[in-house]
């Protein structure tokens, strides 16, 4: 007779937090050229009063960003949330089938051979319905965690592209421990700037409308 062995419970979100942590901020990783400058001159409105020749640059800190920006925080929160929820709903589908198997156990002695096999194969079939239920929650949790990073990364490209315009620069690095750039001066540090033009952004876009006036009171 085949034996089933006590389910061992391994919830998907065990490692959420460094799941959330490997979200690569390749948002600010980026390297473009918006227009050049007439050669030998600055252009006009550059970010800081530093040096420049024909290219203006400017850096921004990636891990200040996430820290600070609204949007990422919030959607980074709801997903943890969210995550928990999954968790405890499978946990509770993986108790409520360990339960079954412990039942199965206790009562193994008063069956008949052919009770026993029918409970057998019932219990398999729960065991692999709830492996194909934790995979789709995993991929569930991933889809939307590839969902975020792609609104993060056009939100702050779409950004810096106004921001590099209007301040007439032509690139805008990362500036973080796995980044290329191992030193940048404060002078061309735009991450207050963009930090707080992006909370600006969310803002506005969030922004409940304001209550419309009843106007159709009939005056006596």
């Amino acid at each position: 007779m085949a034996y089933i062995c006590p389910l061992k419970i391994n919830p998907f979100m065990k490692n959420l937090s460094l799941i959330l942590n490997a979200i690569l901020f390749v948002a600010v990783a980026i390297l473009y050229y918006l227009h050049f400058s007439p050669k030998g001159h600055a252009a006009e409105g550059a970010v800081s009063d530093a040096n420049t020749s024909d290219l203006n640059i400017a850096y921004i800190n990636a891990d200040s960003v996430l820290k600070y920006y609204d949007f990422f925080n919030v959607n980074k929160e709801k997903l943890e949330t969210k995550g928990k929820k999954l968790d405890q709903d499978f946990r509770n589908r993986a108790q409520s089938l360990q339960n079954d198997i412990s039942a199965y156990q206790r009562n193994l002695g008063t069956m008949t051979i052919g009770q026993a096999k029918a409970l057998e194969e019932d219990l398999g079939k729960k065991q692999q319905n709830l492996q194909l239920y934790q995979r789709s929650l995993e991929q569930e949790i991933m889809n939307e965690q590839a969902k975020m990073n792609e609104d993060l990364y056009a939100r702050i490209t779409d950004y810096l592209k106004k921001y590099g315009e209007e301040k007439g620069l032509q690139v805008v690095f990362k500036y973080d421990p796995t980044s290329d750039l191992l030193y940048g001066s404060k002078a061309i540090d735009i991450t207050p700037d963009v930090t707080r033009g992006l909370n600006e952004e969310y803002k506005v876009a969030n922004a409940k409308p304001a209550a419309k006036t009843d106007t159709t009171t009939v005056k006596k």
